[in-house]
């Protein structure tokens, strides 16, 4: 089960709990955004930083483990650890405590569900996380006063991933979640722009792992991470 909720701090897209209960695997959605994730399991707190996943995986669970997450805003990025480097893996925080973690050579509380945004402002404070507003007032619409090449250095820079392969991911989400509201297949192809149903199908099992008989059945075996309207 997981509960989610969005945030009005422009830095954060939604953050996240759950408790994980007899599963050992589940499908990793593909995602644009990075995410600081705090989860405790046989009394051990771990921490890390999760990177873009540019496409489906599968990934182990402990069993037993209650998750926290904070999902940053796509353009938000952290300047010590550039993003690009952690396309498809993480980086672990080292000497995490229920209380306390080490964040760039100071101590911090552990946040939580309800703090999150008071922990984020501290990390813009301190210059931990910034964030570049071109990337998105581009995805907004907006058409900046820049060439393409330089656009794509600033998304890439930002977000570890190109412009096109963000747009594909978030439009592959929105696709899984209108599937899994019982949408029908050829609706999803006209209203997100898709060229045909196998050109959805392949999106799906690219981004989601899933295919749209599988989204659609209730009772799926492997469960899905975290999946929302973008």
């Amino acid at each position: 089960m997981i509960e989610s909720r969005p945030s009005e701090l422009p830095y954060i897209e939604r953050v996240w709990r759950s408790r994980s209960y007899d599963v050992s695997r589940m499908m990793s959605v593909a995602t644009s955004r990075w995410e600081l994730v705090f989860w405790e399991h046989r009394g051990q707190v771990q921490a890390a930083v999760l990177g873009p996943e540019a496409k489906a995986s599968r990934a182990p669970v402990p069993g037993d483990a209650d998750f926290f997450g904070i999902s940053f805003a796509l353009g938000t990025s952290m300047p010590h650890i550039p993003v690009s480097r952690l396309v498809g893996g993480n980086a672990a925080i080292p000497d995490v405590t229920r209380r306390s973690l080490w964040l760039k050579g100071s101590a911090w509380h552990v946040p939580d569900y309800d703090n999150a945004e008071a922990f984020v402002l501290r990390m813009v404070r301190e210059g931990i996380v910034d964030l570049d507003p071109v990337v998105p007032a581009v995805l907004d619409g907006a058409c900046p006063d820049a060439s393409d090449r330089t656009l794509q250095r600033r998304f890439v820079a930002a977000t570890g991933l190109t412009q096109g392969a963000i747009r594909q991911i978030q439009r592959a989400r929105q696709a899984a979640v209108l599937v899994q509201e019982g949408v029908p297949a050829q609706e999803v192809v006209h209203r997100l722009g898709y060229f045909d149903q196998p050109h959805l199908a392949r999106s799906l099992r690219r981004y989601v792992g899933r295919t749209a008989t599988q989204l659609s059945a209730p009772d799926a075996a492997e469960p899905l991470s975290l999946l929302y309207k973008t």
